[in-house]
């Protein structure tokens, strides 16, 4: 008998924006902040206690230390920085979630250092580093240099799409200034996530079709009906039968 599809939901959580608590319950996996462009101490122990009573998998969702920006600006830092600044953010958030009987399982850029390490070799180089160095997987986009050169160092990868946002034809993110950035039909965006679990398939904003390899979806948190979008993606896999858990 063969066995259902599975697909991996995760959400960006921890930011003081968007609905954690009602979005908790929708998802497989939590990109916790780690204080640098979000979130301080209490929230961040309190969000990986909630994964851990809902069996959520907990991510490092690391970034340039950019709080004003919501790390949301490119950084030209080094390739040390870059890794310093990974390995203490994963090391603070473990520490929260190891209070709460957690543990940290992956490590995911955020904002301007996830689309950075699409293309520029020294700060992705870093990022792999840094995972590397802390033993835990990267959460990056398919086709990116951070996947490439995981793939090199021998470091897992969590290949990841986007449930709402745009899609160039050569499997990169429409920058959130373009048009097309962003899905805002629900029933589209579930449209796409069960498309991509059925065929590794997603449609691009010129309509041709883009392969991917991915096993894990952003529903993002904090975007304009962000919780129906993510309940009608739960409600369009489970009538596909998709079974969403981590991978």
């Amino acid at each position: 008998m063969c066995s259902n599809p599975v697909l991996d939901l995760n959400a960006d959580l921890g930011e003081g924006v968007g609905d954690d608590a009602a979005l908790m319950p929708l998802i497989s996996s939590a990109n916790i902040a780690c204080g640098f462009h979000a979130g301080d101490p209490s929230m961040l122990r309190q969000v990986c206690a909630e994964a851990v009573d809902a069996g959520v998998r907990i991510g490092a969702q690391v970034s340039y230390p950019d709080r004003s920006g919501f790390g949301r600006r490119f950084m030209d830092a080094t390739r040390d920085e870059v890794i310093a600044d990974v390995v203490y953010q994963v090391g603070a958030l473990r520490a929260l979630a190891e209070s709460v009987g957690g543990t940290v399982e992956y490590v995911k850029p955020h904002g301007a250092l996830y689309n950075t390490i699409v293309h520029h070799e020294v700060q992705a180089r870093a990022v792999v580093d840094a995972a590397r160095s802390v033993g835990l997987p990267l959460m990056c986009l398919p086709g990116s240099a951070a996947r490439r050169l995981a793939d090199d160092a021998g470091v897992s990868v969590i290949a990841e799409a986007f449930a709402d946002r745009g899609y160039t034809p050569a499997g990169t993110l429409v920058p959130r200034s373009e048009p097309g950035a962003l899905l805002h039909d629900s029933d589209e965006i579930a449209a796409r996530v069960v498309t991509l679990a059925s065929t590794g398939e997603i449609t691009a904003v010129d309509g041709s079709v883009v392969r991917s390899d991915a096993v894990s979806v952003c529903l993002h948190g904090d975007t304009p009906g962000a919780l129906a979008h993510a309940r009608t993606v739960r409600r369009a896999l489970a009538s596909a039968g998709i079974d969403v858990r981590a991978r």
